[in-house]
C-alpha cells in the first residue's frame, strides 16, 4: 500500500467554520499575536492567553469536519494515508483519520508549566488559574507559541521523507520549519497542491495544482489517484 503523506493548514479547518489567524477578519485582527501566543505573553498576562484559547476551543466543539477532512479519511481505503497538520483542532481525528501528527500541538490538551511531558486531554473544558497538574503547577494550553521549538518536526521529516505521494492543502507554507517539509518527499513522489490561491511549493520538480478549496480539492485528487 503506497504511502500518502498530507500536510494541512488551516484552510482545511476554515471551511469548517474555524476562524483562522491570517484571513481577513480573521483572529489576528482582535488579538496580536504578541499577546497570545508567545512565552513572553504567558508571562505577562496568563488570563488573557488562557482566555484566547478557550474562546478557540469552544468555537471548535461548535464546528464539524467537513468534506475535505472526511475526504482524506476515506483514503485510508487505498493508502498508508498520514496526516502532518499545522492545525491545533481535532477535525482530522473526528473525521477519522487514524494517523494524525500535530506540529503545532493540540486545543484539546493542556500541558504542565513545570513538566512538559506531562499531558492531560481536556477535551471541551477550560484552562482556568489555579488549574494545577500534579506536580503543583500551572497548566498551560498544549500549543506550540511563535518563539517555541516544534518537537515533533524530525518525526514528521522522517514521515515526510518516506512518501510515495505528498499532498499540500490549505497552507500559505509560509511558517516554517513546517513550510519545509515537502522538500523532504523523495524525488519520485509527485507532489500535489490543493488550494484556491497561489501558493508556492519549495520543491524542485513539477507540482500538480488543484485549484480548489479543501472539500472540493479532496474528492478530485481522490479521482485522480483512484484512476491511476
Amino acid at each position: 500500500m503506497k504511502k500518502l503523506v498530507v500536510l494541512s493548514g488551516a484552510g482545511i479547518s476554515a471551511e469548517s467554520g474555524i476562524r483562522t489567524f491570517r484571513d481577513m477578519g480573521g483572529l489576528w485582527e482582535e488579538y496580536d499575536v504578541l499577546e497570545v501566543a508567545t512565552p513572553m505573553a504567558w508571562a505577562k498576562n496568563m488570563e488573557l492567553v488562557l482566555r484566547f484559547y478557550n474562546e478557540r476551543r469552544r468555537q471548535l466543539f461548535s464546528c464539524e469536519p467537513n468534506a475535505g477532512h472526511f475526504g482524506l479519511a476515506a483514503l485510508e481505503k487505498y493508502f498508508d494515508v498520514h496526516i502532518i497538520t499545522q492545525n491545533v483542532d481535532n477535525l482530522h481525528e473526528r473525521a477519522g483519520s487514524t494517523k494524525v501528527l500535530h506540529l503545532h500541538g493540540e486545543l484539546t490538551k493542556a500541558r504542565s508549566t513545570a513538566d512538559p511531558s506531562l499531558i492531560y486531554e481536556i477535551g471541551n473544558r477550560d484552562i482556568n488559574p489555579g488549574d494545577k497538574c500534579e506536580k503543583g503547577s500551572q497548566l498551560r494550553p498544549h500549543i506550540v507559541w511563535f518563539g517555541e521549538a516544534v518537537p515533533f518536526m524530525d518525526v514528521a521529516g522522517q514521515i515526510a521523507s518516506q512518501a510515495d505521494i505528498f499532498v499540500v492543502i490549505g497552507t500559505s507554507l509560509n511558517v516554517y520549519p513546517a513550510a519545509g517539509l515537502a522538500a523532504y518527499a523523495p524525488e519520485s513522489a509527485p507532489v500535489w497542491l490543493i488550494d484556491p490561491e497561489d501558493v508556492y511549493v519549495p520543491v524542485r520538480r513539477k507540482v500538480e495544482v488543484i485549484k480548489e478549496k479543501a472539500g472540493r480539492g479532496v474528492t478530485i485528487l481522490t479521482e485522480v489517484l483512484l484512476k491511476r
